[in-house]
Protein backbone atom coordinates (compact mmCIF):
# COMPACT_ATOMS: atom_id res chain seq x y z
CA UNK A 1 0.00 0.00 0.00
CA UNK A 2 1.39 3.06 -0.92
CA UNK A 3 0.51 6.50 1.39
CA UNK A 4 0.54 9.95 0.15
CA UNK A 5 -0.56 13.25 0.81
CA UNK A 6 -3.94 14.24 -0.06
CA UNK A 7 -3.80 16.57 -2.75
CA UNK A 8 -6.26 18.16 -5.77
CA UNK A 9 -5.87 15.38 -8.20
CA UNK A 10 -7.30 13.18 -5.50
CA UNK A 11 -10.44 14.48 -5.26
CA UNK A 12 -12.61 12.66 -7.96
CA UNK A 13 -11.55 9.25 -6.73
CA UNK A 14 -11.94 10.37 -3.12
CA UNK A 15 -15.79 11.85 -3.78
CA UNK A 16 -16.70 7.91 -5.49
CA UNK A 17 -15.21 6.05 -2.23
CA UNK A 18 -17.10 8.57 -0.24
CA UNK A 19 -20.30 8.63 -1.62
CA UNK A 20 -20.06 4.57 -1.73
CA UNK A 21 -19.74 4.92 1.69
CA UNK A 22 -22.62 7.17 2.35
CA UNK A 23 -25.04 4.43 -0.23
CA UNK A 24 -24.16 1.55 2.43
CA UNK A 25 -25.42 3.41 5.38
CA UNK A 26 -28.82 4.83 3.39
CA UNK A 27 -29.53 1.01 2.33
CA UNK A 28 -28.81 0.08 6.61
CA UNK A 29 -30.81 3.31 7.05
CA UNK A 30 -33.41 4.32 4.38
CA UNK A 31 -34.66 7.24 6.61
CA UNK A 32 -31.47 8.84 5.39
CA UNK A 33 -32.65 11.55 2.37
CA UNK A 34 -30.74 10.88 -0.86
CA UNK A 35 -27.94 13.19 -1.74
CA UNK A 36 -26.91 14.18 -5.71
CA UNK A 37 -23.24 15.54 -4.54
CA UNK A 38 -20.98 15.72 -1.40
CA UNK A 39 -19.54 18.58 0.09
CA UNK A 40 -16.25 20.30 -1.71
CA UNK A 41 -13.24 18.19 -0.40
CA UNK A 42 -10.79 20.78 -2.29
CA UNK A 43 -10.26 22.28 1.40
CA UNK A 44 -8.63 19.30 2.86
CA UNK A 45 -6.44 18.94 -0.44
CA UNK A 46 -4.98 22.37 1.21
CA UNK A 47 -4.37 22.19 4.68
CA UNK A 48 -1.89 19.07 4.14
CA UNK A 49 -3.45 17.09 7.08
CA UNK A 50 -4.82 14.02 4.78
CA UNK A 51 -3.99 11.23 3.42
CA UNK A 52 -4.74 8.99 0.36
CA UNK A 53 -3.83 5.39 -0.25
CA UNK A 54 -3.44 3.48 -3.57
CA UNK A 55 -2.73 -0.17 -4.33
CA UNK A 56 -1.51 -0.64 -7.80
CA UNK A 57 -2.41 2.42 -8.85
CA UNK A 58 -6.22 2.53 -7.62
CA UNK A 59 -7.00 4.58 -4.40
CA UNK A 60 -8.30 2.31 -1.61
CA UNK A 61 -9.20 4.74 0.71
CA UNK A 62 -8.07 8.39 1.95
CA UNK A 63 -8.48 10.40 5.79
CA UNK A 64 -8.33 14.13 6.10
CA UNK A 65 -9.95 16.18 8.52
CA UNK A 66 -10.88 19.75 9.24
CA UNK A 67 -8.47 22.70 10.32
CA UNK A 68 -7.16 21.80 14.53
CA UNK A 69 -9.36 24.01 16.85
CA UNK A 70 -8.31 25.15 20.06
CA UNK A 71 -10.29 23.47 23.50
CA UNK A 72 -11.64 21.13 21.41
CA UNK A 73 -14.88 19.12 22.51
CA UNK A 74 -14.94 21.01 25.09
CA UNK A 75 -11.69 20.33 26.74
CA UNK A 76 -8.38 21.85 26.97
CA UNK A 77 -6.46 19.91 23.73
CA UNK A 78 -5.98 21.24 20.03
CA UNK A 79 -8.36 19.04 18.30
CA UNK A 80 -8.75 17.79 14.50
CA UNK A 81 -11.92 15.86 13.07
CA UNK A 82 -12.92 14.00 10.42
CA UNK A 83 -16.57 14.24 8.69
CA UNK A 84 -17.89 11.42 7.28
CA UNK A 85 -17.58 12.97 4.05
CA UNK A 86 -14.04 13.89 4.53
CA UNK A 87 -12.82 9.90 4.50
CA UNK A 88 -13.35 6.92 2.94
CA UNK A 89 -12.82 3.11 2.01
CA UNK A 90 -13.30 0.56 -0.57
CA UNK A 91 -15.26 -2.55 1.38
CA UNK A 92 -12.82 -5.28 0.87
CA UNK A 93 -9.55 -4.68 3.17
CA UNK A 94 -11.59 -1.78 4.59
CA UNK A 95 -10.42 -2.08 8.22
CA UNK A 96 -6.62 -2.49 7.32
CA UNK A 97 -6.79 0.48 4.53
CA UNK A 98 -8.34 2.41 7.09
CA UNK A 99 -5.68 1.36 9.97
CA UNK A 100 -2.50 2.30 7.82
CA UNK A 101 -4.19 5.65 6.64
CA UNK A 102 -5.13 7.16 10.18
CA UNK A 103 -1.61 5.90 11.13
CA UNK A 104 -0.13 8.19 8.07
CA UNK A 105 -2.96 10.92 8.79
CA UNK A 106 -1.42 10.98 12.59
CA UNK A 107 1.27 11.15 12.49
CA UNK A 108 0.51 14.66 10.32
CA UNK A 109 -1.28 15.98 13.35
CA UNK A 110 0.93 14.99 16.26
CA UNK A 111 3.42 17.36 14.17
CA UNK A 112 0.45 20.46 14.62
CA UNK A 113 0.30 19.48 18.45
CA UNK A 114 -2.95 17.49 18.18
CA UNK A 115 -3.46 15.15 20.62
CA UNK A 116 -7.34 15.17 20.20
CA UNK A 117 -8.42 13.03 17.46
CA UNK A 118 -12.00 12.73 16.13
CA UNK A 119 -13.49 10.55 13.43
CA UNK A 120 -17.03 10.64 12.36
CA UNK A 121 -17.74 6.38 11.06
CA UNK A 122 -21.10 4.98 10.01
CA UNK A 123 -22.87 3.33 12.40
CA UNK A 124 -23.63 0.06 10.10
CA UNK A 125 -19.94 0.07 9.15
CA UNK A 126 -18.50 -2.20 11.58
CA UNK A 127 -14.97 -2.71 9.99
CA UNK A 128 -14.31 0.76 10.14
CA UNK A 129 -15.79 0.71 13.68
CA UNK A 130 -13.23 -2.07 14.61
CA UNK A 131 -10.34 -0.66 12.92
CA UNK A 132 -10.45 2.61 14.92
CA UNK A 133 -11.59 0.70 18.29
CA UNK A 134 -8.09 -1.48 17.71
CA UNK A 135 -6.33 1.92 17.67
CA UNK A 136 -7.44 3.37 21.26
CA UNK A 137 -10.40 5.21 19.66
CA UNK A 138 -14.04 5.27 21.72
CA UNK A 139 -17.70 6.09 20.91
CA UNK A 140 -18.50 10.07 21.64
CA UNK A 141 -21.55 11.40 19.74
CA UNK A 142 -24.23 9.82 17.98
CA UNK A 143 -25.97 10.75 14.80
CA UNK A 144 -29.69 9.78 14.61
CA UNK A 145 -32.72 9.96 12.05
CA UNK A 146 -36.40 9.31 11.80
CA UNK A 147 -39.03 10.21 9.29
CA UNK A 148 -41.41 12.76 10.04
CA UNK A 149 -43.84 10.75 11.39
CA UNK A 150 -45.73 10.24 14.87
CA UNK A 151 -44.38 8.53 17.67
CA UNK A 152 -46.41 6.48 20.24
CA UNK A 153 -47.56 8.84 22.80
CA UNK A 154 -50.21 9.04 25.29
CA UNK A 155 -52.67 11.89 25.95
CA UNK A 156 -50.82 14.39 28.72
CA UNK A 157 -53.76 16.18 29.77
CA UNK A 158 -53.39 19.36 31.44
CA UNK A 159 -49.79 20.58 29.28
CA UNK A 160 -49.85 23.51 26.63
CA UNK A 161 -47.18 23.11 23.60
CA UNK A 162 -46.76 25.95 21.77
CA UNK A 163 -43.60 27.53 19.18
CA UNK A 164 -41.79 29.83 21.29
CA UNK A 165 -41.17 32.73 20.27
CA UNK A 166 -38.03 34.57 20.01
CA UNK A 167 -38.63 37.28 22.09
CA UNK A 168 -39.94 34.64 24.75
CA UNK A 169 -37.22 32.61 24.85
CA UNK A 170 -35.17 33.83 28.00
CA UNK A 171 -37.93 32.37 29.58
CA UNK A 172 -36.48 28.58 28.98
CA UNK A 173 -33.03 30.12 30.83
CA UNK A 174 -33.64 27.76 34.16
CA UNK A 175 -34.51 24.44 32.23
CA UNK A 176 -31.42 25.13 29.92
CA UNK A 177 -29.05 25.86 33.08
CA UNK A 178 -30.32 22.72 34.64
CA UNK A 179 -29.31 21.04 30.88
CA UNK A 180 -25.81 22.54 31.70
CA UNK A 181 -25.97 21.45 35.09
CA UNK A 182 -26.57 17.72 33.75
CA UNK A 183 -23.77 18.17 31.69
CA UNK A 184 -21.15 18.24 34.04
CA UNK A 185 -22.35 15.60 36.43
CA UNK A 186 -21.03 11.99 35.75
CA UNK A 187 -20.40 10.15 33.33
CA UNK A 188 -21.04 13.00 31.28
CA UNK A 189 -18.51 15.51 32.48
CA UNK A 190 -18.91 18.25 30.06
CA UNK A 191 -18.44 22.06 30.88
CA UNK A 192 -19.38 24.60 28.11
CA UNK A 193 -16.82 27.76 28.40
CA UNK A 194 -17.58 30.83 26.31
CA UNK A 195 -20.75 32.74 25.85
CA UNK A 196 -24.13 31.52 26.05
CA UNK A 197 -24.98 31.49 22.53
CA UNK A 198 -27.72 28.73 22.64
CA UNK A 199 -30.87 31.03 21.87
CA UNK A 200 -29.51 32.67 18.93
CA UNK A 201 -28.18 29.61 17.32
CA UNK A 202 -31.04 27.56 17.18
CA UNK A 203 -33.54 28.72 14.46
CA UNK A 204 -37.13 27.48 16.40
CA UNK A 205 -37.87 26.34 20.28
CA UNK A 206 -40.89 24.45 21.27
CA UNK A 207 -41.77 23.88 24.69
CA UNK A 208 -44.63 22.28 26.93
CA UNK A 209 -45.88 23.71 30.11
CA UNK A 210 -48.68 23.06 32.59
CA UNK A 211 -50.30 25.51 35.46
CA UNK A 212 -46.98 25.35 37.28
CA UNK A 213 -44.82 26.67 34.02
CA UNK A 214 -42.76 25.23 31.52
CA UNK A 215 -41.75 21.63 31.99
CA UNK A 216 -40.04 20.65 28.84
CA UNK A 217 -38.43 22.20 25.27
CA UNK A 218 -37.03 21.08 21.84
CA UNK A 219 -34.59 22.95 19.95
CA UNK A 220 -34.68 22.63 16.21
CA UNK A 221 -31.79 24.02 13.90
CA UNK A 222 -32.05 23.92 9.86
CA UNK A 223 -28.05 21.87 9.67
CA UNK A 224 -26.06 20.44 12.42
CA UNK A 225 -23.11 18.31 12.04
CA UNK A 226 -23.07 16.44 8.93
CA UNK A 227 -23.79 17.08 5.06
CA UNK A 228 -26.84 14.59 5.69
CA UNK A 229 -28.47 16.96 8.07
CA UNK A 230 -28.03 19.82 5.74
CA UNK A 231 -30.53 18.41 2.95
CA UNK A 232 -33.84 19.27 1.79
CA UNK A 233 -36.83 18.33 4.12
CA UNK A 234 -34.56 17.83 6.96
CA UNK A 235 -34.62 19.20 10.19
CA UNK A 236 -32.32 18.76 13.45
CA UNK A 237 -32.78 18.94 17.38
CA UNK A 238 -30.07 20.53 18.71
CA UNK A 239 -31.14 20.55 22.60
CA UNK A 240 -33.98 19.39 24.56
CA UNK A 241 -34.61 18.64 28.46
CA UNK A 242 -37.42 17.80 30.68
CA UNK A 243 -37.91 17.89 34.06
CA UNK A 244 -37.35 15.11 35.80
CA UNK A 245 -40.45 14.97 37.83
CA UNK A 246 -42.37 14.77 34.28
CA UNK A 247 -39.72 12.00 32.55
CA UNK A 248 -40.98 8.45 31.70
CA UNK A 249 -45.08 9.84 31.64
CA UNK A 250 -45.28 10.58 27.57
CA UNK A 251 -44.82 14.25 28.00
CA UNK A 252 -41.81 14.47 26.05
CA UNK A 253 -43.28 11.92 23.51
CA UNK A 254 -46.03 14.64 23.09
CA UNK A 255 -44.22 17.61 22.72
CA UNK A 256 -42.63 15.58 20.08
CA UNK A 257 -45.46 14.85 18.14
CA UNK A 258 -46.39 18.41 18.35
CA UNK A 259 -42.99 19.41 16.93
CA UNK A 260 -42.97 16.84 14.18
CA UNK A 261 -46.99 17.40 13.65
CA UNK A 262 -46.03 21.59 12.96
CA UNK A 263 -42.74 20.66 10.67
CA UNK A 264 -44.38 18.29 8.77
CA UNK A 265 -47.40 20.68 7.80
CA UNK A 266 -44.19 23.02 6.38
CA UNK A 267 -43.34 20.21 4.22
CA UNK A 268 -40.44 18.59 6.28
CA UNK A 269 -39.95 14.97 6.04
CA UNK A 270 -37.11 13.86 8.27
CA UNK A 271 -35.84 14.64 11.74
CA UNK A 272 -32.66 14.36 12.97
CA UNK A 273 -30.73 14.44 16.51
CA UNK A 274 -27.46 14.05 18.18
CA UNK A 275 -26.43 13.34 21.15
CA UNK A 276 -23.65 11.98 23.17
CA UNK A 277 -23.34 8.15 23.75
CA UNK A 278 -22.35 8.81 27.47
CA UNK A 279 -25.45 10.47 28.31
CA UNK A 280 -27.62 7.62 29.78
CA UNK A 281 -31.04 10.10 29.63
CA UNK A 282 -30.09 11.26 26.24
CA UNK A 283 -29.06 7.64 24.42
CA UNK A 284 -31.79 6.00 26.04
CA UNK A 285 -34.93 8.20 24.64
CA UNK A 286 -32.72 8.81 21.42
CA UNK A 287 -32.51 5.35 20.58
CA UNK A 288 -36.57 4.74 21.00
CA UNK A 289 -37.42 6.44 18.50
CA UNK A 290 -34.71 7.16 15.79
CA UNK A 291 -32.12 5.23 13.83
CA UNK A 292 -28.48 5.55 14.32
CA UNK A 293 -26.47 6.30 11.40
CA UNK A 294 -23.03 7.84 12.61
CA UNK A 295 -20.73 7.20 15.56
CA UNK A 296 -18.64 9.88 16.48
CA UNK A 297 -15.37 8.47 18.08
CA UNK A 298 -12.48 10.10 19.62
CA UNK A 299 -9.31 9.53 21.03
CA UNK A 300 -7.03 11.51 23.39
CA UNK A 301 -3.18 10.77 22.42
CA UNK A 302 -0.34 11.46 25.33
CA UNK A 303 0.75 14.95 25.31
CA UNK A 304 3.93 14.07 26.70
CA UNK A 305 4.88 11.74 23.62
CA UNK A 306 4.66 15.31 21.43
CA UNK A 307 7.39 16.59 22.96
CA UNK A 308 9.68 16.81 19.58
CA UNK A 309 7.30 15.85 17.26
CA UNK A 310 5.67 19.20 17.03
CA UNK A 311 6.61 22.01 14.58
Amino acid sequence: MELLDFRREHILQAMGIAMENYQEERAAVPALPAVASLPDLAPFALNGLGCAAFERGKMVGFLCCFPPRENAFTGTARGAFSPIHAHGALREGRGRIYQRLYQAAAAKWAEKGISSHSVGLYAHDRAAIEAFFQYGFGLRCVDAIRPMAPIGAPDCKGFTFWEVAKADRERLDPLHRMLEEHFVQSPVFMKHIGPDRWKEECTRLFAAADQRGIAAYVEIADTAENFATEQVGVQNICGAFCLPEHRGKGLYQTLLNFLIETLAAEGYTRLGVDYESFNPTAARFWQKYFTPYTHGVVRRIDENALAGLTE
